[in-house]
């Protein structure tokens, strides 16, 4: 074979792997455009406006014409037709006629932001954010809100992740970032370059319980507003969630497994008795949120479908079985 016609076959290989990329590539969007263009493929509601009264909102994470606008179904039927609104929110939270939602303004340069809304999720109060959202909830008088956001930039950190949690009055001012508050751990006031805090929960308005890391280790520590201080509670525990009646944690522990796996367990504040979930097998991402007194809430995605979750339900008994209690769902807040 001449030099000439060896050159003639390599083009000729060249331009068919192109136009076959490119045929790949076309009909891989159109499938794409198709399936978010869709309607919806779960029982949505004809009506519009959020259910009244008892009710849960979350994200619908549907690869749909809907995904990422803010849903809700009532309180006692769960499973049952949502109405989906307008409003896109990445994190929800809401404590009666208040709404915390983080949002993502994808753009040129994507920026991010905390919008307070009221029960019809009209915006009230919007603040920057340093990050990606992941965290974000309201004290239980929504007087005070509190969110983490993934950020970059810190120069201890070489692997692993770096947060910012904030606290702020709802439309009003921050409280500062809590990397800031006093560390107490083991009885000693610490101040590693490596700390992490993230993940929320308030009893009042002044103590809160939230999540610190350093040098590899993650701890439950308690807040104190006024004092700016967090004192750690116990080690091996992520992301806190207070029940209802403010009696009990419930957080992610790492199980005796080897490398990391996240699993639930519930923290019975006057006891010091600790009861992990065991019945959830899969490694949980998320804070929990309770459902009511024995019953606590997360998300876990779908292995064969990006993007998409459902939100599970898990008794607190050691070896209660979850069950799937809202499909197509993330970041799930029970409003009473």
């Amino acid at each position: 074979m001449s030099r000439r016609l060896r050159v003639g076959v390599f083009v000729a290989l060249l331009v068919l792997v192109a136009a076959a990329t490119t045929v790949f590539a076309l009909r891989d969007a159109e499938r794409y455009r198709d399936r978010h263009d869709a309607p919806p493929g779960v029982p949505v509601a004809g009506r519009a406006g959020l259910p009244d009264g008892p009710r849960i909102l979350f994200r619908h994470t549907g690869t749909d014409s809907r995904f990422g606008l803010v849903a809700g179904v009532p309180l006692a039927e769960p499973g049952g037709e949502r109405v989906i609104s307008d409003v896109a929110c990445d994190r929800v939270d809401a404590v009666g006629g208040t709404v915390s939602c983080l949002h993502t303004l994808r753009g040129v340069v994507t920026r991010y932001e905390l919008r307070e809304l009221d029960a019809d999720l009209t915006e009230q109060h919007r603040v920057s954010l340093p990050g990606i959202p992941s965290r974000t909830r309201l004290s239980p008088d929504a007087d005070l809100v509190a969110t983490t956001t993934f950020v970059s930039g810190h120069s201890y950190m070489q692997t692993g992740f770096s947060t910012a949690t904030e606290i702020r009055d709802v439309g009003g001012e921050g409280r500062g970032n809590l990397e800031r508050f006093a560390l107490i751990l083991d009885g000693e006031e610490v101040r590693p370059a490596d700390r992490n805090l993230w993940g929320v929960t308030f009893l009042d308005d002044r103590t809160f319980y939230a999540t610190a890391a350093t040098g590899g280790r993650t701890y439950l520590v308690r807040g104190d507003l006024e004092a700016r201080t967090l004192t750690g509670l116990r080690e091996n525990a992520e992301c806190p969630s207070l029940s209802p009646d403010g009696t009990r944690l419930a957080y992610k522990v790492d199980g005796p497994e080897a490398g990391t796996h996240w699993s639930f367990a519930v923290l019975d504040l006057a006891t010091g008795t600790e009861t992990v979930l065991a019945g959830e097998a899969a490694g949980v991402d998320d804070q929990a949120a309770w459902l009511d007194e024995d019953t606590i809430l997360y998300g876990l995605p779908r292995t064969e479908e990006p993007g998409v979750t459902d939100v599970w339900a898990l008794d607190t008994t050691a070896t209660a079985e979850p069950r799937l209690l809202i499909e197509q769902a993330w970041s799930p807040a029970v409003v009473r």
